[in-house]
């Protein structure tokens, strides 16, 4: 055991880590070899105190989401050689899992995740069942296997000897680990510098890290912030040795959370939704104080139909003993599947970074520790993980909201994850929008950071309701129906959670050059620019109309507010910026009648002579004050109307009557993929992010190389530009039969995978799918056929290097026809 040192030694520090559980220890450890100096981290009990030491201890490959496979392989490629590099032994096992199909949409599951692991560099197979009784030497009941998922890197570790061989790495790079030393206050100063109070004494800190797990609550609520987290009662039963595992001449770990612990077995199920147990008081009480490492009371009532289920896939497990039982609180954030942790610097506080909630600290502590090490010593992210940005939250986050969505994701955490996932526990948020009550039994909803926004319409003879599958499904012949509506005559959207920010003051021209690769626009102009950070790894597209109003995704909305804030600090702006979002409501009207249906409600001339493409004006619709922007990212005429969030349901109402006559109707979010897949729009998070840059992305028309302004990123986009591109973005069609490309997927050439999709749908216009992907430059030539292919469920399918766009945008057609030329639609 160590020897705990009760003593700060130091009163000022450039990094304040708290909390000593696996995840501080792991970031005190690598900003200490990176060379950062003054680090210190404040545990208020003991190292692993918390959740740490009770934890399981599993380390896999796996992960459902896409970049959270980056931290898993780096956390066991790093516990692979710790022990070799501290002298702790770590005690850590690499048997290799398999997780087990015995569905055929499970196994559809698998191959949906197969196609995703092509183009990351960890071992994943599909194994048939014959592969998997020989993998797994127990008996298993093989009537019920119809498949594997191998992973034959994973393994488990134990949680208290990783924990100290990172404190111990730490300590030998110059890291100072103090405690029992509890913090007591937090006081920001003016110069973004922090006083750390303790009973020891005040720790002056350039910044501060939360990493203090089911405590980070109570550290969040010393400067006024209130995060979402929630604990939750989790149970393992360990059991007695059971002959055909001491049999055994290697470790073994199984899909249903199963693995050896020594000569038995250890079990660990997640309870339903009804049956789980969250540890409530916690969260409106505070954490008792002094827990540190103790238990809850077990219940294995609780539990006995998952450890039944078990005994029926792994039938030796009926006659083992349970010598042991262990209930402790692990952290949940309130996300949907999978399970995502807080990590990052946080908006409206300077220099407060978290990294907390984290239902599975032991496999995400060595990356994670990473990944914020290299953010906080080289101003960026190394790669992209906005999934884990605890700015995805926000003041609709109740606690009554993250209780729900813990039990769900607890109840839900071995369940199939589908495409589209969609998840309806503590729906909806007080978020929801204006037009919820009134649009909510007329079509499927999707969950957009809090607000409720449709993703499809029901018509009378369609089949209602989230029916998720892996391929086509009840929404796919009404989504081509909303998609002709816009193509052929005027359809009405629901846009409000777009982030909307406003600009003003005397610096607001110059901050905006600076933050912006586009030219800043003149009066009721706009621009469409990319947003590019100083590595150039990250960029997102933001329109900005000529009154600075910025405009971004639902998914961004403080991720760029807390960039944007950073920068006007850090450039001495005399600048204010006002988050409008919850204030304005947005409506998109699209389609060849859009113009007609909206001059009906107008004095203002709407002509094209007089309302010009990317203009926007002030005017009144119906007697509804409104900014009218001339843009759709359908790319048909269309206009964005920005309002009064009061006034939503008035101007939905009288927009909808007044297109009686032109057929007018609603479209949702899918339909509205489709267009802008078809126009060539780039979508952020999908082609534009933290690991791509606006050339290979194809956004050179909004990149302005040569305006005065020194924009982020201009000096190192010369260079991008001038050493040349090593991958491009491409456009293709493939054929497919009932599923449907969406991003992520693998595409392979020649038997290799050399790239991968980052979005896709069915074009309604070509009859056939259509995405983006990411290929090197010499497989980025137009009309390439047969050498691309696309994997979808286990299938290759051929592809084709098509020019971008499909169909031509409304304006570019008009330009054309003025021209005398026929555009292809």
């Amino acid at each position: 055991k160590e020897n705990p040192s009760p003593s700060l030694r130091k009163d000022r520090a450039d990094t304040v880590i708290i909390g000593g559980g696996c995840v501080g220890v792991s970031l005190a450890y690598h900003l200490a070899k990176a060379g950062l100096k003054d680090v210190i981290l404040l545990e208020k009990s003991e190292l692993t105190a918390g959740s740490t030491w009770h934890a399981a201890g599993l380390t896999t490959y796996f992960h459902p989401g896409i970049n959270l496979k980056k931290i898993h392989a780096y956390s066991i490629k790093l516990y692979e050689k710790l022990e070799e590099e501290t002298g702790q032994a770590v005690g850590f096992h690499q048997p290799g899992s398999i997780r087990i199909a015995s569905t055929p949409t499970r196994v559809d599951e698998f191959k949906y995740q197969m196609t995703r692991a092509g183009w990351h560099p960890t071992e994943q197979y599909l194994i048939t069942p014959e592969k998997v009784q020989e993998l797994f030497p127990l008996l298993l009941n093989m009537d019920m296997v119809l498949a594997g998922l191998y992973n034959p890197g994973d393994g488990h570790i134990d949680p208290y000897s990783l924990t100290m061989a990172l404190a111990a790495g730490a300590r030998k790079y110059g890291a100072q680990l103090n405690y029992p030393v509890q913090v007591t206050n937090l006081n920001p100063r003016s110069d973004g510098t922090w006083e750390v109070e303790t009973p020891l004494g005040v720790i002056q800190a350039k910044r501060i890290v939360n990493t203090a797990g089911f405590w980070a609550r109570e550290i969040g609520k010393m400067i006024g912030l209130q995060h979402p987290l929630i604990p939750v009662h989790h149970q393992y039963v360990v059991t007695a040795t059971i002959p055909e595992v001491k049999a055994l001449k290697r470790e073994l770990q199984g899909s249903y959370y199963l693995r050896q612990e020594r000569d038995g077995l250890l079990f660990g199920p997640y309870e339903s939704e009804k049956k789980m147990k969250l540890q409530d008081s916690w969260v409106t009480n505070g954490v008792p104080p002094g827990f540190g490492k103790e238990l809850f009371e077990s219940d294995l009532d609780r539990i006995m139909e998952h450890i039944e289920a078990a005994m029926e896939m792994v039938p030796v497990l009926k006659q083992a003993d349970i010598i042991n039982t262990i209930a402790g609180p692990i952290t949940y954030s309130p996300d949907i599947l999978p399970i995502l942790p807080m990590v990052g610097p946080h908006q409206g506080v300077r220099n407060y970074w978290v990294a907390i909630g984290f239902g599975y600290g032991i496999i995400h502590a060595g990356g994670i520790g990473k990944y914020l090490s290299d953010w906080i010593l080289e101003g960026e992210p190394p790669f992209d993980l906005i999934e884990l940005d605890p700015n995805r939250y926000g003041k609709w986050t109740t606690t009554e909201y993250t209780a729900a969505k813990a039990r769900e994701s607890y109840g839900f955490n071995n369940i199939v994850g589908y495409p589209k996932e969609e998840r309806f526990a503590g729906r909806p948020t007080e978020r929801a929008g204006a037009l919820y009550d009134l649009l909510k039994s007329k079509c499927s909803m999707g969950f957009h950071a809090g607000w409720e926004q449709p993703h499809w319409f029901y018509k009378p003879g369609d089949e209602t309701g989230y029916k998720p599958s892996f391929r086509r499904t009840n929404w796919f012949d009404p989504v081509g129906r909303e998609y002709k509506q816009v193509m052929e005559k005027v359809g009405v959207i629901d846009l409000s959670p777009f982030g909307k920010f406003k600009v003003k003051g005397t610096d607001s021209v110059k901050l905006l050059d600076h933050l912006f690769a586009n030219v800043v626009p003149k009066v009721n102009g706009m621009m469409i620019t990319v947003l590019i950070y100083q590595a150039l790894r990250s960029f997102g597209e933001i329109p900005v109309s000529g009154e600075f109003m910025l405009i971004t995704g639902s998914g961004s909305e403080l991720h760029d507010l807390r960039w944007i804030e950073e920068e006007i600090v850090r450039g001495g702006y005399k600048v204010e910026i006002e988050n409008v979002t919850d204030e304005m409501g947005v409506l998109g009207v699209a389609g060849p009648y859009a113009r007609q249906v909206l001059q009906k409600l107008t004095a203002e001339d709407l002509s094209d002579v007089s309302f010009k493409f990317l203009q926007s004006k002030h005017l009144k619709l119906s007697d509804i004050a409104v900014t009218a922007i001339r843009i759709s990212y359908t790319g048909e005429l269309g206009w964005e109307l920005y309002h009064r969030k009061e006034d939503s349901v008035a101007l939905y109402s009288a927009i909808m009557e007044a297109g009686q006559k032109e057929g007018i109707d609603n479209f949702g979010t899918y339909a509205l993929n489709a267009l802008r897949l078809e126009k060539g729009f780039r979508a952020w998070g999908a082609e534009m992010n933290c690991d791509t840059n606006p050339l290979e992305a194809g956004l050179e028309y909004f990149v302005k190389l040569n305006k005065p302004a020194d924009f982020i990123g201009k000096q190192t986009l010369k260079q991008i530009k001038e050493k040349g591109l090593k991958r491009r973005l491409v456009y293709l069609t493939l054929e497919t039969d009932d599923v449907d490309p969406e991003g992520n997927e693998s595409v392979w050439h020649n038997g290799k995978v050399i790239g991968n999709t980052t979005s896709g749908s069915f074009s309604f216009s070509a009859q056939r799918s259509l995405a983006f992907a990411y290929v090197p430059t010499e497989l980025s030539k137009v009309g390439q056929k047969l050498e691309v292919e696309v994997e979808l469920l286990g299938k290759n399918y051929s592809a084709t290097v098509i020019q971008e766009p499909l169909v031509l945008t409304e304006p570019t057609r008009m330009r054309l026809q003025r021209k005398g030329e026929s555009p292809k639609i």
